[in-house]
């Protein structure tokens, strides 16, 4: 298999470049959003009687993040997932304090990752998942530097699993939605 074929896969992208203005409302719009659909997850949680699981659910913060990475690149992701959470715990003083640094880091990380993968030629769902499991490594170290710095090493694992099998929603969500949007988002910038 020569050079060429085997590189298919992770060649770049024919992207536009986005201007500085655009990129400047992108960080601001993905903010904005992942302040605000949270806070409306919780809404129909408090009236539907489910409390903050849906949000726990649906990892609302989670999907204008890895868009906005996904269609305006790394620092575009990167600064929106890293001021999301301090913008929402400032304005609603959620989430907890003892979480938003690991969400700072996390979201953070969901964002660089999506936007350092936005010009490799991959299905948008593949770079979707992939940047779900980048940042949640990301959050598992994170949590682990922690948890051995201020706490007890038992609860690590337990942690992640009962986190990912409560985001199951989320991340399908995730699944369907991002790819669509990104899709659509493209064919108006190339427009």
């Amino acid at each position: 298999m020569s050079t060429s074929s085997t590189s298919i896969a992770l060649r770049r992208a024919d992207l536009p470049r986005l201007s500085l203005t655009v990129k400047a409302a992108a960080t601001v719009l993905a903010i904005v959003a992942a302040v605000a659909l949270p806070q409306l997850f919780h809404v129909i949680g408090a009236v539907s009687g489910q409390g903050t699981m849906l949000g726990v659910a649906f990892l609302p913060m989670h999907l204008p993040i890895i868009f906005v990475g996904l269609i305006a690149g790394p620092a575009v992701g990167a600064i929106a997932g890293a001021a999301a959470p301090l913008v929402s715990f400032l304005l609603s003083g959620m989430p907890m304090l003892a979480m938003l640094p690991l969400m700072m880091i996390e979201l953070c990380a969901y964002g660089l990752i999506a936007g350092l993968l936005r010009s490799v030629k991959l299905p948008s769902l593949v770079k979707v998942v992939l940047a779900q499991l980048a940042g949640r490594v990301v959050l598992t170290v994170a949590t682990a530097i922690a948890v051995f710095a201020f706490g007890s090493s038992d609860s690590i694992a337990a942690t992640w699993t009962s986190d990912l099998a409560a985001g199951l929603p989320g991340l399908a969500l995730q699944w369907a939605l991002i790819p669509l949007a990104a899709y659509w988002s493209e064919s108006l910038i190339r427009r």
